[in-house]
């Protein structure tokens, strides 16, 4: 509070009050600040403008820096990575986060240009590294680094193995990296690793800080698109190796919902059973502009619906009101776990529902190959982002479901596709028998 603050501030003495704007712990937000415990590697993920360099350049600072100025802090030797030298000289050192900008006159180390690296009063040494140059990192020797951007850098397994062998010194060598998140093997491994810890945050985390004109820009540019969670909220998606969709290629098919759709169907995947602990109850609407041979027919993913439902009546609800809000022409269940007590349950709620039932009699990746491959042809759209379908969507592969628990999103997804786009499609092609 306001009030609260104002007391503080009162309360300080004027060398206090000088040394504050220097205070990181006091000013940082949550994510800028490194988790308690003995770990290796602290990994700081978010979006453009999270502050992630901020965190980066005041955790060196932390390091070296000792309780004066020539007093030896606990790292003397640290290496800065960034994906080129110029980089890392422009934002890790000179950026206006950078560790330059952060360190207070007294503290504040000299940049010598030839040598590439950084020497602090107390004669701790940052040195400058190129992730293009994975064997400039044999030979030397730290105890802390400080690596950026890690994501995007070409030869991030080489870069990040070399420099596993030089974080060698001290008692307990330490590591930051600041990254955006990507899809990337090397970052998956990371955070992977038990003496790995995280923190991450959206760009609005720090929007106190940030353009008020870029946050609009950029949302309404970026609103609804796997390029959104990444950039901007800072969230790692995950495409499973032989993934039978891709992020890119479900980017590529957004589209607004057309005039005219010839159908809408909404789809159920029951979880197994009813209650609070249940698994996620898959609810997917979805249309159909069905005009021509079924091979010209273009279908639009218009809801996830999907919710964790406390008892059965409760999804068949919602399957209900989805309905009601389309228009859907048809419910279509599956009744594999739950046979007829799946009809049972929805006509409790509307006696009256155009319902169909379906049962699988293939494996969840069988069925949904069909599917997939309609979206490789770009006949399938979806009209937003779909954060929690698409990650599933991403984690089914050829061999299974990669992900967590059930994908019940996406076979709910394969139903309602399967009953607009794939049985009328087999049925056009079969051959039709004469009578004679």
């Amino acid at each position: 509070m306001p009030e609260t603050v104002d007391a503080f501030l009162a309360g300080l003495s004027d060398a206090a009050l000088m040394a504050l704007p220097w205070l990181f712990e006091f000013w940082a937000l949550p994510h800028q600040l490194p988790p308690e415990g003995a770990w290796r590697t602290w990994v700081v993920m978010g979006g453009r403008g999270a502050g992630k360099t901020r965190a980066g350049a005041e955790w060196v600072r932390a390091q070296v820096e000792g309780a004066r100025a020539a007093d030896p802090g606990r790292a003397r030797r640290v290496a800065l990575v960034g994906e080129t030298i110029d980089q890392a000289r422009e934002v890790m050192v000179f950026g206006e986060s950078g560790i330059l900008a952060c360190s207070p006159p007294d503290r504040r180390p000299v940049w010598e240009a030839t040598r590439k690296r950084l020497v602090w009063p107390n004669g701790a040494v940052a040195e400058l590294y190129s992730a293009f140059d994975p064997d400039s990192l044999r030979g030397p020797q730290f105890d802390a680094a400080w690596v950026d951007e890690l994501a995007k850098w070409k030869k991030a397994k080489e870069s990040w193995d070399m420099l596993q062998f030089a974080l060698r010194l001290g008692e307990h060598p330490q590591q930051v990296v600041t990254t955006t998140p990507r899809n990337v093997g090397v970052l998956k491994a990371i955070l992977k690793n038990p003496s790995t810890v995280l923190t991450q945050a959206p760009t609005e985390a720090n929007r106190a800080y940030l353009a008020a004109s870029f946050l609009e820009e950029v949302r309404a540019r970026y609103a609804g698109t796997r390029t959104a969670r990444e950039e901007l909220d800072g969230v790692l998606l995950e495409e499973a190796e032989g993934a039978l969709w891709s992020t890119a290629r479900l980017d590529a098919g957004r589209k607004a919902t057309p005039e005219g759709l010839s159908r809408i169907v909404v789809a159920v995947d029951p979880p197994v059973t009813g209650h609070a602990g249940s698994d996620e109850c898959g609810i997917i609407v979805a249309g159909v502009v069905a005009e021509g041979p079924p091979a010209d027919w273009r279908a639009y993913v218009l809801e996830d619906a999907s919710v964790r439902a406390a008892s059965p009546a409760d999804w068949a609800r919602a399957a209900i009101a989805a309905m009601d809000r389309h228009g859907a022409d048809r419910l279509v269940a599956e009744v594999n776990q739950g046979g007829d007590l799946v009809e049972t349950v929805v006509r409790q709620v509307d006696p009256l529902v155009p319902f169909r039932a379906v049962r699988a009699a293939r494996g969840k990746t069988a069925r949904a190959e069909p599917v997939a491959a309609l979206y490789d042809q770009g006949r399938v759209h979806h009209v937003s982002g779909f954060d929690a379908l698409e990650d599933q969507m991403c984690r089914m592969t050829v061999a299974g479901f990669e992900g967590q628990g059930s994908p019940d999103r996406v076979d709910a997804l394969v139903w309602a596709l399967t009953d607009l786009m794939v049985e009328p499609a087999a049925k056009w092609r079969r051959p039709q028998v004469r009578s004679l």
